[in-house]
């Protein structure tokens, strides 16, 4: 039987800062985000067995790569540890979990660091709309495009209103929740931004359009920022919880996983949403595949979501392949409210990608901590009430790389 993974907890950067603007670089991000893990924890370096970093182009923004290495930086009792970084576009954070989590379960270490990251406002927008193009096949879809993922998630809108029909409104209203949302979260992005369903609806000087008909609005942010997490074996996590005076039966723990990979083309996934019910049919095996693992018969049966509204086309899909309705009705669980922070199975209480912010190698870490704090009931003023379990999404590229976790605890 494979043991189970515990998260012990972690830490989240201020992801309103701006890095570059304070003279700092990518050891300083680490080392503060190190900081914060190890103090918000109690948990010390000489305990750590093995490092995992998810980052996507660290290389382009910062000029830096061998990131696995820069976190023996922080301390010499790492030296000597296993280090790896993984790159799986904005899904490399939850890569670098996936991998820490299997070598758990292996039996190779009981204790690991998942360390998500990314600097991203070291260059003007048009020079990291080509960085951010990278994500999908450059030489294909991207070069000589201003801004092109803007534009490619446009054509995923065309293509969902050809299967089912899509009101811009009900798009404007998962804008406005989630900066709604954002403002409850300390460490929000746009916590002190102005946003509400009318603006989001308009168009003009504040609200400009980006691709075709997707406005500012509807895109995720450009954030500096990382976040870590511990995750534990059994035996680990059940001696953490004697050492540190809390019920083992309340650590939340990875029920079930999910991870797939769609053809990098969009032409080859506009292909195959055609010929299934789902838009992106590879995303909803990757949940079905978690909720399988987890013995979860339904959206129901989770508290809440973080999922992957890098525009808001991909959350509006993400409704229906989590199940919150039938494929072409996600209008219906805006309308009624279900996915607000008071509803049925609030959607990124933490304000999402487009409210929290979206540093692209941070976010899938980011989610899992914000699942943990969730079913831990220490999310503060983002609090949903009575999470016993919760489930993330996150998505690298175009729906390539599909990546969903179910966190839960056994304890009341």
């Amino acid at each position: 039987m494979r043991d189970r993974v515990y998260i012990l907890g972690g830490y989240q950067t201020d992801f309103a800062r701006n890095w570059f603007k304070e003279g700092k670089g990518i050891q300083a991000i680490i080392n503060e985000t190190m900081d914060g893990a190890f103090a918000q924890t109690g948990i010390t370096p000489d305990e750590v067995g093995a490092a995992h970093v998810g980052n996507f182009v660290a290389e382009l923004f910062v000029s830096q790569a061998h990131l696995g290495s820069m976190v023996l930086n922080y301390d010499p009792a790492l030296w000597g540890i296993p280090t790896s970084r993984h790159e799986a576009a904005c899904a490399s954070g939850s890569i670098a979990a996936l991998m820490a989590r299997s070598e758990i379960e292996a039996g190779s270490y009981d204790l690991t660091l998942v360390l998500g990251i990314e600097l991203m406002k070291t260059v003007d927008s048009k020079t990291g709309g080509d960085y951010l193009g990278t994500a999908a096949w450059f030489e294909k879809e991207c070069r000589g495009i201003e801004y092109p993922f803007p534009k490619l998630f446009d054509r995923l809108y065309d293509i969902y209103e050809e299967m089912y029909g899509v009101k811009y409104e009900h798009l404007a209203h998962i804008s406005a929740v989630n900066y709604q949302n954002a403002r409850r979260n300390p460490r929000a992005q746009t916590r002190n931004w102005f946003m509400n369903k009318e603006h989001a609806c308009s168009t003009g000087q504040y609200n400009r359009v980006v691709g075709k008909r997707l406005r500012a609005t509807d895109c995720s942010q450009v954030t500096d920022g990382a976040a870590a997490i511990f995750l534990s074996s059994s035996s680990f996590a059940e001696k953490y919880a004697k050492k540190h005076g809390t019920r083992f039966e309340n650590i939340p723990y990875i029920q079930g996983w999910g991870h797939t990979t769609a053809p990098i083309l969009f032409d080859d996934k506009a292909k195959e949403a055609g010929k299934h019910e789902y838009l992106l049919p590879h995303t909803k095996n990757a949940i079905r595949d978690a909720f399988d693992r987890a013995g979860v018969s339904g959206i129901d049966e989770i508290g809440c979501v973080e999922t992957h509204d890098c525009f808001t086309i991909t959350e509006y899909a993400a409704i229906e392949h989590f199940g919150l309705t039938r494929p072409g009705e996600a209008w219906k669980a805006i309308e009624n409210g279900t996915i607000d922070f008071n509803g049925r199975c609030p959607f990124n209480p933490s304000g999402g990608l487009i409210g929290c912010g979206h540093p692209v190698g941070a976010t899938g870490a980011r989610q899992l901590l914000d699942a943990y704090l969730q079913v831990t009931g220490n999310a503060g003023d983002y609090q949903v009430p009575g999470v016993k379990r919760a489930a993330t999404l996150n998505i690298g590229g175009l729906a390539t790389t599909n990546v969903v976790h179910v966190i839960g605890a056994d304890g009341s």
